[in-house]
């Protein structure tokens, strides 16, 4: 057995998520199906990062092991081949050690996130922005951003259905920037509990918006509780951008 680190994009708008479900199609099961096929035999395949339908990936990262004696070319050109037409690729696959494992010793996980600000409707973007038709103050949601990060009890905005064994997580980094009609929000740690970029972009925009102010928003995260935070944006405008492991 040789075991391979994947890197992955892929439109997340036609799957369930990536992880396997009984309901449709997932992104493990597109590469896992390829990987059967590849090798004639049973293969798991093990990410980073479980993204939810319709969320994109721009360099997910995953595991397989391969009873083949393939490099990682070969590896990555047989799953692409096998894996068409869906909308999932293997941009690198690298021979690395058996002890690798793509989710447990990941040590940061980026997120981008894309909010359209403009009266016309996407064409180019759609399932891939989340389309507001109206302005958003990106500094004010920059500083207001700025209270989430650092270490914190994030139950206010977190799924009600996340099954982490806890809600406090330490947020790296929150930032809102502009780029032409896009507002884009960046986030980065170890690890989210479920829907927690999301939702922390839904309470942003409302700042944006001009109807909470950065005082609000801190006051959501000291109420620990999710009634108390913003909506939860929709899953097309969402990244996993990279994910990051000891050099």
């Amino acid at each position: 057995m040789k075991r391979f680190k994947l890197t992955l994009e892929y439109d997340g708008t036609d799957f369930v998520g990536w992880q396997r479900q009984l309901n449709g199609l997932s992104v493990q099961q597109v590469i896992e199906e390829a990987a059967l096929a590849y090798c004639q035999t049973k293969i798991v395949v093990h990410g980073a990062g479980r993204t939810d339908a319709r969320v994109h990936a721009l360099a997910q990262v995953a595991h397989i092991d391969i009873p083949r004696d393939d490099d990682g070319l070969k590896v990555r050109d047989a799953l692409n081949a096998l894996m068409r037409p869906h909308p999932i690729a293997v941009i690198t696959a690298e021979h690395v050690a058996d002890d690798f494992h793509s989710r447990f010793q990941a040590i940061e996980r980026q997120y981008l996130y894309r909010i359209v600000t403009r009266r016309a409707p996407v064409a180019l973007e759609k399932n891939r922005v989340w389309w507001l038709p109206r302005d958003l103050n990106e500094d004010a949601m920059h500083e207001a951003a700025q209270g989430l990060v650092g270490q914190h009890d994030f139950s206010s905005f977190r799924a009600t259905e996340c099954q982490a064994k806890t809600p406090v997580k330490t947020l790296y980094g929150l930032d809102v920037s502009r780029s032409g009609d896009a507002v884009e929000i960046r986030a980065h740690a170890r690890s989210f509990l479920h829907h927690q970029v999301r939702n922390m972009v839904g309470t942003l925009s409302l700042v944006g918006e001009g109807k909470w102010t950065a005082a609000d928003v801190a006051d959501a995260l000291a109420a620990k509780s999710r009634p108390a935070g913003g909506p939860t944006a929709p899953p097309e405008g969402l990244y996993l951008t990279a994910v990051r492991y000891p050099d």
